[in-house]
């Protein structure tokens, strides 16, 4: 049974599961499916088109399945689609999809600071914490268990990898690889993300293994011949083979 405050207001359309909370002045748009054990605390707004797991939890003021920044949206019937344990704190804003993409996408278990904004058709993996107002522009996708830190901006259309350390006040135009710490001023390669891998349980032999990939990599001034040969050397490390395919699918290229 779901526990509805009476100062909440919930589109007759909207399709809710069981045992959710819902604070008050809360409002849920109509073409909005709430799943279960959710906790909507007071000022919460679920716009059209927002499609939510089970539990999850949103803090006062966040704004979610919002109608796109983009002034080629043209009122198509798009998503914004939200896994499930996550936990969306105050004021955060996360756009629906445009026509390009139909939908963003935000998975499991992240956690979404204060303030912070994902835009239309982003894709934002699993295991994720972004911090207090960093900004995410459109169509941009964050791999799993990334950490970003407050005050970041990202650029339309990046990709960034899984496990890295985003120095907070930081700022990128190109792809963030991969198990790295990314920081300075400009944005460059730090480092390995070592203290990170660790806590997620990664051998000593991987990690020194992504360690010697990266270093192959950037010796070289043309970034395909270091690739190439840091995929020869680690043929069986598929940590090694994500680096490497990630730098060669890179549309905007990647971090130095």
């Amino acid at each position: 049974m779901n526990q509805i405050h009476p100062l909440a207001v919930v589109d007759p359309e909207a399709k809710l599961g069981d045992n959710n909370v819902i604070g008050p002045f809360c409002v849920i748009d109509k073409n909005v499916e709430l799943g279960d054990n959710n906790k909507l605390l007071n000022n919460v707004t679920l716009h059209f088109g927002a499609r939510i797991g089970n539990g999850n939890e949103f803090f006062p003021g966040a704004s979610i399945s919002t109608k796109p920044q983009d002034l080629k949206f043209q009122g198509e019937e798009t998503l914004c689609v939200i896994g499930d344990n996550n936990s969306i704190r105050e004021n955060v804003t996360i756009s629906r999809g445009t026509a390009s993409r139909g939908k963003t996408v935000v998975g499991n278990n992240n956690l979404l600071m204060e303030n912070m904004h994902i835009a239309h058709d982003c894709i934002i993996g699993n295991g994720c914490i972004i911090g207090n107002s960093t900004k995410i522009a459109g169509e941009v996708e964050v791999d799993d268990f990334a950490i970003i830190s407050a005050c970041c901006l990202f650029h339309q259309f990046i990709r960034v990898g899984s496990y890295i350390m985003f120095q907070g006040g930081s700022r990128t135009s190109q792809d963030i690889p991969p198990f790295i710490i990314a920081g300075k001023e400009p944005i460059r390669y730090a480092g390995v993300n070592l203290v990170g891998l660790r806590r997620r349980g990664f051998s000593n032999e991987t990690i020194d293994a992504i360690h010697d990939a990266y270093r192959i990599i950037y010796a070289q001034p043309i970034m395909k011949d270091g690739v190439a040969e840091a995929r020869a050397k680690y043929p069986d490390v598929k940590e090694v083979e994500y680096i490497c395919s990630f730098i060669e699918s890179s549309k905007r290229g990647v971090i130095r």
